[in-house]
């Protein structure tokens, strides 16, 4: 994965909006992967294996609130850093804290500010995990999973 930033997951119902999002963050060198709402984000993110994911906050099926919480509360994603990018109002900003959204994004966003706020959730990801180490210090479950050796490998059959 020579030249690639990290992987990120944009979850957002409007495809425009993830196209924006995945083409800004593909010219900083981020391999991205999409998903339509929060119902797809949690079928395939143990599948493509993030280093961040970025969530709308109003989508059909399953928002991004609750698609925050449903990661939070899975050992295999729990470590995952999460911002929520969506015309956040106050309700939006305290569910998400609630949920333990790492950062948040108002749309619209200026291109430079995504690239900013998902760099620094890769950082901090990378810093505080060493490979293969779950956030206890014990075994990760993301390497039980098959997401540390997919990631080594670049595996490319993943969903966009």
């Amino acid at each position: 994965m020579s030249g690639v930033s990290g992987r990120v997951l944009v979850v957002d119902d409007n495809k425009v909006i993830r196209q924006l999002i995945r083409v800004n963050l593909e010219l900083e060198g981020f391999e991205v992967v999409t998903a339509a709402d929060g119902a797809e984000c949690l079928d395939v993110v143990h599948r493509v294996c993030p280093d961040v994911v970025t969530l709308d906050v109003v989508m059909p099926r399953l928002d991004g609130i609750k698609t925050a919480e449903r990661l939070r509360a899975d050992p295999r994603t729990s470590h995952l850093p999460v911002a929520i990018i969506s015309a956040c109002g106050e309700h939006e900003v305290s569910g998400g804290v609630a949920s333990g959204v790492d950062a948040f994004l108002a749309k619209p966003f200026e291109p430079s500010e995504l690239v900013r706020v998902v760099r620094q959730l890769m950082h901090r990801e990378r810093r505080e995990r060493p490979e293969g180490a779950g956030p206890d210090g014990g075994e990760d479950p993301a390497a039980v999973d098959g997401c540390q050796e997919t990631r080594r490998a670049g595996s490319s059959n993943r969903p966009h």
